[in-house]
């Protein structure tokens, strides 16, 4: 159903403009992501799997650029509200405030290997405050306890310790929870997911995958999930 699309991405065109020539990483790419649903997306290592992620955001790096195409965001002022507002990402500066007000806020994203997503040099709790900090109108205090409750959810023990902890202090999988919560501590309408899992071993592979489908039926989010495996879409989709 129409009323049903939270992102439509229409003949998206990503491309790289090298000395050497222009590499069309995404070159006419068309999908819809619907409210509280997921959609996988799956191909081979170097298809332009995460330069569509990263399009979505508009944090594609240089000299990469979006050419051509609309992304097409449906956004409500509230999950029960039936008007809606409808955004092209493709179309707005990629340092303005109007997609750095969505970014973290309305969509987020869970990267492939969290420990070069995490600063080495800054607290779990700093790095999940600062977009608490940066979308919602509440205290340093209520921010730290919002971060604590997001880390429990996301199945962390001692969720008040951790968050005083570095990333280096914590294993793969750990980390990967934390990565989690703070894509999910402004309950986001969709979560990009860059093949989350694909660092971690199979047994925490599993814990990770029934993690998100858990906290999608909770918060009622839709999940756009990148991957190479086949397995693992077949888990999640």
């Amino acid at each position: 159903m129409t009323n049903d699309v939270l992102l439509d991405v229409k003949d998206l065109r990503t491309y790289f403009f090298l000395d050497e020539g222009t590499v069309r990483a995404v070159d006419g790419v068309d999908f819809t992501v619907h409210r509280g649903k997921t959609l996988g997306v799956v191909g081979e290592s170097g298809c332009g799997k995460s330069v569509t992620a990263r399009a979505i955001l508009s944090i594609v790096p240089r000299p990469g650029k979006i050419v051509d195409g609309q992304i097409l965001l449906h956004k409500r002022e509230d999950r029960n509200a039936q008007s809606e507002t409808v955004i092209d990402l493709a179309a707005l500066r990629p340092t303005g405030g109007e997609i750095r007000s969505i970014r973290g806020a309305e969509i987020s994203m869970v990267f492939q290997e969290p420990m070069t997503s995490f600063s080495p040099v800054h607290t779990i709790g700093t790095q999940i405050l600062e977009p608490i900090m940066l979308h919602q109108n509440v205290t340093k205090t209520e921010a730290r306890q919002i971060a604590i409750d997001m880390l429990r959810r996301c199945g962390l023990p001692r969720a008040d310790h951790v968050i005083d902890q570095y990333p280096w202090e914590l294993s793969g999988g750990m980390r990967q929870r934390a990565m989690i919560a703070r894509a999910l501590v402004c309950r986001p309408s969709l979560l990009i997911a860059d093949e989350p899992t694909t660092a971690l071993d199979v047994t925490t592979e599993t814990q990770i995958l029934e993690l998100m489908k858990d906290l999608q039926r909770e918060l009622g989010m839709a999940i756009l999930f990148i991957t190479h495996d086949l397995g693992v879409v077949a888990e999640m989709a």
